[in-house]
């Protein structure tokens, strides 16, 4: 560059988490176009909104692994989809630089400033690197039917799994699943099953899952479990303390826990922000095509079905044991179980209610009232994406939005990983009490009805 011509300004983004040499090959590269080099950074928010869960170093990290290469003259965050356009504007950059992978993907920014793909190192990647780091988890599914279908896409969002093995007692479904997945083995043998993986997901039918964890643990293996865990309290008190005597994790998958949303929307209700809570209330049905097979079922119905996740909401908001409880449903004419129930819990300072049914709908929401504003959930509330806090004074309101990728189920999976791969053997998302709870109320409603 003369004295008379304007430096070129060169703009990237990338999440740089593990910052490798092919990264810094990338920034160098990116540096070489130009004269003056800015790096966006994303976000841990906007890398969840985008489905990438497996970042393994917060974004201060990652921001001062990337000021020291030296090649970045000026460091931002990306934070939102679509702020690369007003970045190039705002920062008056002439080229846009991004990996080749992306080929094709930023061609729009063409109408506001060059693009360059660039080539990434081949071998090497934040991928491998976690790989050679925490190790790869050898993950073994539970059961065939609609619930694991869905778990398969949901769970190739999360790195650091490989599937393994799949299980079900009808050697040719496993087969069909296996086949169909790309799973590598298939058994019809559960021990034979637990020998070839380190971690399982279960999703059998409810009455399985107790013997099927309880197998799993004492077989060393991490147990990432389908609603509900178990049917009494008696049983998910044994699992918990087996899994700490065995030091492996044993977690429940009921997917609205581990939501940014929902998270949110617990830090917000345990806040004070609307004073002291005297009221929690939960709606959740579905309205399924089939729902004849969760009725049929002498362990179906919509309490075992659909309870877990507003019981959990509960649990969360109240923290708190109830004194009373009492129950009201309505039993499908075939099936003899209940297609439709109420629960109502009271607490020592609060009251609660769920309402659940099968092959109904409902405008499920949840409500969260307290003594100086409410906290509103729209339907549906379990795929937390909007949360509404609201005042007397409407000038006060505030209204949140919140990401939720795919069906939710990764969020869980990712957790799972992360506490197998950091050895941790809780989380605040989704804690033993809650489970505890769950199953103590599911317990208690089929004493009465069952």
């Amino acid at each position: 560059m003369n004295g008379t011509e304007a430096p070129i300004r060169v703009i990237t983004y990338g999440t740089f988490d593990l910052l490798h040499g092919g990264h810094v090959k990338l920034l160098q590269r990116a540096k070489d176009l130009g004269d003056y080099l800015i790096v966006g950074v994303t976000t841990d928010q906007y890398d969840e909104t985008r489905g990438k869960l497996n970042v393994r170093d917060n974004v201060m990290t990652r921001i001062a692994n990337v000021q020291a290469t030296g090649l970045a003259d000026e460091i931002i965050i990306e934070d939102y989809e679509g702020q690369k356009i007003n970045d190039i504007q705002q920062h008056n950059a002439d080229i846009f630089a991004i990996g080749s992978d992306w080929l094709g993907k930023f061609d729009y920014l063409n109408d506001f400033c060059k693009v360059v793909y660039l080539e990434r190192t081949a071998g090497v990647s934040s991928t491998q690197l976690r790989a050679e780091t925490l190790g790869i988890t050898r993950l073994g599914v539970v059961g065939t039917g609609r619930v694991t279908n869905s778990f398969i896409p949901e769970a190739l969002k999360v790195s650091g799994l490989e599937f393994e093995s799949v299980y079900n007692p009808r050697a040719s479904a496993a087969q069909i699943f296996a086949e169909n997945n790309g799973v590598h083995q298939h058994f019809c043998d559960y021990p034979a099953f637990l020998d070839s993986v380190d971690a399982v997901y279960i999703a059998s039918p409810h009455e399985f899952h107790f013997e099927q964890i309880k197998a799993a643990l004492e077989n060393g293996v991490h147990v990432l479990s389908e609603k509900p865990m178990t049917l009494n309290a008696m049983q998910t008190e044994f699992l918990y303390s087996l899994a700490h005597e065995r030091q492996k994790v044993l977690l429940e998958a009921i997917t609205t826990a581990y939501c940014p949303g929902f998270i949110r929307l617990v830090a917000l209700a345990r806040s004070g922000v609307i004073g002291t809570i005297k009221c929690v209330d939960a709606t959740y049905t579905r309205r399924a095509e089939s729902p004849a097979r969760e009725l049929m079922s002498p362990y179906g119905g919509s309490v075992t079905e659909l309870a877990s996740t507003p019981l959990l909401a509960i649990s969360k908001i109240l923290d708190a044991t109830p004194e009373r409880t009492s129950i009201d449903t309505y039993t499908a004419p075939e099936g003899g179980v209940d297609e439709f129930s109420r629960i109502n819990l009271r607490f020592e300072h609060a009251i609660s209610s769920i309402t659940v049914g099968l092959g109904v709908r409902s405008e499920g929401h949840l409500s969260v009232t307290g003594t100086g504003g409410s906290i509103y959930l729209p339907a549906p509330w379990w795929n937390t994406t909007d949360i509404h806090v609201r005042f007397e004074d409407p000038r006060r309101d505030q209204n949140y939005h919140f990401p939720f990728a795919g069906d939710g189920l990764r969020y869980a999976i990712a957790e799972f990983v992360s506490m197998i791969q950091n050895k941790r053997l809780s989380t605040y998302k989704m804690r033993p009490k809650d489970s505890l709870f769950i199953s103590r109320v599911i317990e208690e409603f089929r004493l009465q009805n069952v």
